[in-house]
């Protein structure tokens, strides 16, 4: 493991130096401290720009280079742009982006920017394995949890890969997490002692309001009209592609110049319009929960949610995108109580496919040892992505482990049938845990009490309210406070 400054280091006289910051936000010393003292770090936080310069500071800091893990790795490269020596790795195979591993196994290069998928390749791990990288970060780190709407399998092996770095300090970041998710968190990428670190979710010049509807053309009515007359630039979200482009379509047959945004968009055309709407060519996004990160624009006056989020972390890191500028700002959820029932029928967990299971035990029992997804791949003729994700069932049932090596071996003589009744257990425990994740977000929508208090207190705050800025305490006459 490399060396880690010891030293005593002025992280103010830092800050200017690296960033020209004349000061540092609330949260940023302690947790750049924190990394300094070799100490994993939970930082939440709901602006991105807040979080960025704590590693960009402390990676400069540190002896051996810092490995970004991003989901995104397409604005990445813009949060470290203001440092020197910084590689975003695009791919794998061009010769630009083995230059860049050569650079980085010889120690010129300071910051290394990743998507999670690519850690799976053998060449880039070695390489890194072999630089001595010193600090991990992993952006979007609400990510490992099943509990998340934006849950990706990729995050699950980052245990394996931080093991296979010999576990460098590790900063976890995330823009909303409850208790619940901060502990997955901390368990599934196996973090050491960290401190938790959270700040920055009181947004008071944020209104936040909840407008209910009977019917949904009436609601969907409100939410294009409210668009049409309000101060833009602004963020429309909605649940499902289809949704996206025909409100979309909508505000546009009525003079408002607005995209459509989701993950069903080419990679290029969805990046073309992030461009634009940050460069304040186009005045409105209708977009999924795959619109937010790198959507750092300062001047965002509103949020509004035509359709319900899944919990309250997903609403709340959603309208943390409005008036950074800290001007005034409004946050509105157009709400109808027949909308928590469509939810309930999406976060239904899966069936576990017990021919599929079957096919993966029944090859590693084969083996003498273990095999890598791709040989489990090439034996039972199932995709690499889906052998990864019954690996990852068999992992949390107890059934089977992933070596250092990213080979899997079964741990215990255990049945199928087990093994499948094992796995239904953990989704229905699954299912239930989101069902009452969604009845929170039922309760902020029903709720007769301040807003933001309620928000707050969910994120780990004691504030009671009332704020003077929501409906509630608007109706009132400011009093509401929080029950």
């Amino acid at each position: 493991m490399p060396s880690r400054s010891r030293k005593p280091i002025d992280i103010s006289a830092a800050a200017q130096k690296l960033l020209g910051f004349k000061s540092l936000r609330p949260g940023q010393r302690e947790a750049i401290q924190n990394l300094l003292e070799a100490r994993d770090t939970l930082l939440v936080q709901p602006a991105d720009s807040q979080k960025s310069p704590v590693y960009q500071i402390a990676g400069s800091l540190l002896d051996g280079p810092t490995l970004i893990v991003s989901p995104q790795i397409a604005q990445q490269g813009g949060q470290a742009s203001q440092l020197d020596r910084t590689a975003p790795i695009n791919s794998t195979s061009s010769g630009e982006d083995r230059d860049i591993l050569d650079r980085i196994e010889h120690g010129k290069v300071e910051f290394i920017s990743l998507a999670p998928e690519q850690l799976r390749n053998p060449e880039i791990l070695e390489q890194l394995r072999n630089a001595g990288i010193s600090l991990v970060v992993i952006d979007e780190a609400h990510c490992v949890s099943h509990l998340r709407q934006d849950f990706r399998h990729d995050y699950l092996e980052l245990r394996h890969v931080l093991d296979a770095l010999d576990h460098p300090v590790v900063l976890a970041m995330t823009s909303a997490a409850s208790r619940e998710i901060r502990a997955e968190i901390i368990e599934r990428l196996g973090m050491r002692d960290p401190r938790v670190l959270i700040h920055g979710f009181d947004r008071p010049n944020i209104s936040l309001r909840v407008d209910v509807f009977n019917e949904e053309d009436e609601k969907l009515e409100a939410v294009v009209k409210r668009v049409e007359f309000a101060e833009k630039p602004g963020i429309v979200y909605v649940a499902t592609h289809k949704h996206a482009e025909t409100l979309a379509k909508e505000l546009r047959d009525r003079g408002v110049e607005a995209a459509y945004y989701h993950s069903g968009i080419k990679a290029k055309d969805r990046e073309e319009i992030h461009d634009r709407f940050m460069k304040g060519e186009i005045p409105v996004i209708v977009t999924t929960n795959a619109f937010g990160i790198g959507a750092e624009r300062p001047d965002i006056r509103f949020v509004y949610h035509a359709d319900v989020s899944d919990s309250v972390e997903a609403y709340y890191q959603e309208v943390a995108h409005a008036g950074h500028d800290g001007a005034p700002a409004e946050a509105v959820l157009f709400y109808r109580p027949g909308n928590i029932s469509a939810q309930r029928y999406k976060t239904a967990a899966g069936r576990v496919n017990s021919a599929d299971l079957q096919a993966i035990t029944d090859a590693l029992a084969s083996k003498d040892k273990s095999a890598s997804p791709r040989e489990l791949s090439h034996d039972t003729g199932l995709s690499q992505r889906k052998v990864i994700n019954i690996v990852h069932k068999l992992e949390e049932v107890g059934a089977a482990e992933k070596l250092t090596s990213g080979e899997v071996q079964l741990v215990q003589k255990t049945t199928s049938a087990q093994m499948l009744e094992a796995a239904s257990e953990q989704q229905q425990v699954l299912k239930d845990l989101k069902s009452r994740r969604l009845q929170q977000m039922q309760q902020y929508a029903d709720g007769r009490s301040c807003r933001r208090a309620f928000l707050l207190r969910y994120f780990g705050d004691d504030f009671n309210g009332p704020c003077g800025n929501c409906d509630r305490c608007e109706a009132l006459g400011g009093i509401a406070v929080a029950r």
